[in-house]
């Protein structure tokens, strides 16, 4: 497996530049970058910009692992608002056209939500509806995603949607196209389940792979702590990721960032990483 690690560990406001030097640096082999609103890498950015930014990572010797987007929290598939699902499908379009620029294999999407806690008066929508909606954007997608060469790939997040790894794997098989799969976040699911199982659940239906902890003790959102600091069996995780054949990228998102010293972040998150991966040479 790769090590890549995710733009928003680096701090708002980075620049694509800076991450590039820093993930270097460190040692990571691949950078996943984030879909915004405007700005660097935008709903603007054109297929010739997402080029030339490939081009900047290709010179410094790093891949475009991912590309994810947190627009999906402002602009869901399953809002009751048509014009906000509207806008969510030509997010993923979007999405897809810039993954294919880059050379990308799949892109993080999530499709919805019953709720979401930790977002201020976030719309809460009925299960069934949420459902229902999500399945019939996915569908729509796919094609799409089938023609530009990447995979739609559904993260599994704390939107009260998709709570097992049985009703996920139901979902990604109810769309039935091999462009649909499961972006797998280990630290996710700690709080009420253990990755390891998700994992040998999902299988081979997994595109791509986040890597955090999570510290139940603490609870909520203060429970994300750096790898190799909360309840992740990461031994058993690797292992189950073994077992159902997956060795390609697993990026590390590591939200927050430090208060201070920000970037010494992402050299310990790298140098967990080499633990986790069994790349340590011990004397």
């Amino acid at each position: 497996m790769k090590k890549g690690i995710n733009i928003w560990s680096f701090g708002e406001g980075k620049a694509i530049a800076d991450c590039i030097r820093l993930a270097k640096d460190a040692g990571f082999e691949g950078i996943e970058l984030a879909l915004n609103e405007s700005g660097e890498l935008g709903l603007q950015t054109t297929e010739k910009e997402a080029r030339e930014i490939a081009a900047r990572l290709e010179d410094a010797g790093l891949d475009i692992c991912g590309l994810a987007t947190g627009l999906y929290w402002s602009y869901s598939m399953t809002s009751e608002s048509a014009a906000i699902r509207d806008k969510a499908m030509d997010i993923c379009k979007k999405q897809l056209e810039l993954a294919a620029a880059f050379g990308v294999d799949a892109i993080l999407v999530i499709p919805g939500a019953v709720g979401v806690d930790f977002i201020p008066d976030s719309e809460v929508v009925d299960y069934d509806k949420a459902y229902d909606r999500a399945l019939e954007a996915i569908r729509k997608l796919a094609p799409e995603a089938e023609a530009a060469g990447v995979s739609i790939a559904i993260e599994n997040v704390w939107n009260k949607f998709l709570l097992s790894p049985l009703e996920l794997r139901a979902f990604i098989d109810a769309v039935g196209s091999p462009s649909v799969g499961s972006y797998f976040d280990v630290g996710n699911v700690v709080h009420s389940g253990y990755p390891e199982q998700w994992i040998r659940i999902l299988g081979p239906r997994i595109k791509k792979v986040h890597f955090k902890d999570y510290r139940r003790q603490a609870g909520g959102l203060h429970g994300f702590v750096d790898l190799l600091a909360g309840d992740v069996d990461y031994p058993a995780v690797v292992a189950a990721l073994q077992d159902v054949g997956y060795d390609k990228y697993v990026i590390a998102e590591m939200i927050p960032a430090y208060a201070r010293h920000t970037e010494q972040i992402i050299y310990n998150t790298s140098a967990a990483m080499d633990a986790i991966l069994g790349r340590v040479q011990r004397s």
